[in-house]
């Protein structure tokens, strides 16, 4: 289940109707963790697994006292009180710790929980999480004044908040029953090709990059050249150097010598200050690759969906 972006100008819009809670935005990478016995595994929503990358998290889940569940959450990885998402790439470090935090609860005891409204899989949760170690946490649910609580959430640094349905059914897809509300300009974005280096700069000089709106076509939004280190440089091009094509269809891409293009298979999560009238990222930053994501699923995240309560 995915939650669709909403902007909280002077109101609160549609979250003033209905009964709605609140939990914290995490900076990680969406995982439905799932055990059956002793068989446990950690799953991205586009079906890659985990496992190996966090061998702590599998170990944790087959200490739970209940033995048969699925749960929906994020891993994080926190820099003092703040998730960290590039951090959370340095994983493989002994001095990285590495948390699942699961918000809700598909399958319990061989039981479909989807059907149950939010409390229900709420309180489920919390019991079937009781017996876990440090590693497993459960999100924490707030209420009240959501302009308020977003306030207070990008006070202390959080990427923002997500706002669900109390009564809402877990169902796949994007939800207006779930919304996401950011403290500041970042989204996820198709890396669809690559300029050259200049100077002594390896690998590439800047990512090209777009999305797909829901017809299916891809758009330009940009290029990113700053955030990357040595060996995210290094690593990047070796994958695009797999994916390089001759062209691509793109509404608004860049011409010219240097550019080289590809496939539109790796989603990179971009922190920018805004949009620009011609539809271009204004001084975008790399924080790092979304393996969690499906490549087709990327859209613009602004105020394209409809308000609706």
């Amino acid at each position: 289940m995915l939650a669709q972006p909403l902007k909280l100008a002077q109101g609160a819009g549609p979250l003033a109707a209905g009964d709605w809670v609140y939990e914290r935005k995490l900076d990680g990478l969406r995982c439905i963790a799932v055990r059956r016995g002793r068989t446990v595994g950690l799953w991205s929503r586009n079906r890659l697994s985990f496992d190996r990358r966090f061998p702590s998290l599998l170990a944790a889940l087959r200490e739970l006292a209940v033995d048969d569940f699925a749960l929906d959450g994020e891993i994080v990885a926190f820099e003092g009180e703040r998730t960290s998402f590039s951090l959370l790439h340095a994983a493989d470090s002994d001095r990285v710790t590495v948390l699942y935090y699961a918000f809700d609860l598909t399958r319990l005891l061989d039981e479909d929980t989807t059907g149950l409204a939010l409390t229900e899989r709420s309180s489920l949760l919390g019991r079937a999480l009781e017996s876990s170690g440090p590693l497993l946490r459960v999100s924490e649910q707030m209420r009240g004044d959501p302009l308020e609580l977003l306030a207070s959430a990008c006070r202390q640094g959080w990427e923002g908040l997500v706002a669900k349905r109390a009564a809402s059914l877990y169902r796949p897809g994007r939800s207006a029953d779930w919304r996401k509300l950011k403290c500041s300009a970042r989204q996820e974005l198709v890396v669809v090709g690559w300029t050259e280096p200049a100077g002594t700069r390896t690998g590439f000089g800047a990512l090209l990059l777009g999305y797909f709106d829901d017809a299916g076509a891809m758009h330009y939004a940009g290029k990113v050249g700053t955030g990357f280190g040595s060996a995210a440089l290094a690593a990047i091009h070796q994958a695009l150097l797999q994916l390089e094509t001759g062209g691509l269809e793109l509404d608004g891409g860049p011409t010219g010598r240097g550019i080289h293009w590809s496939r539109p298979a790796i989603v990179a999560e971009i922190e920018f200050t805004e949009w620009t009238p011609d539809g271009r990222l204004r001084h975008p930053s790399f924080l790092g690759l979304r393996p969690d994501k499906d490549a087709r699923e990327v859209r613009r995240e602004d105020s394209r969906y409809p308000d609706r309560p």
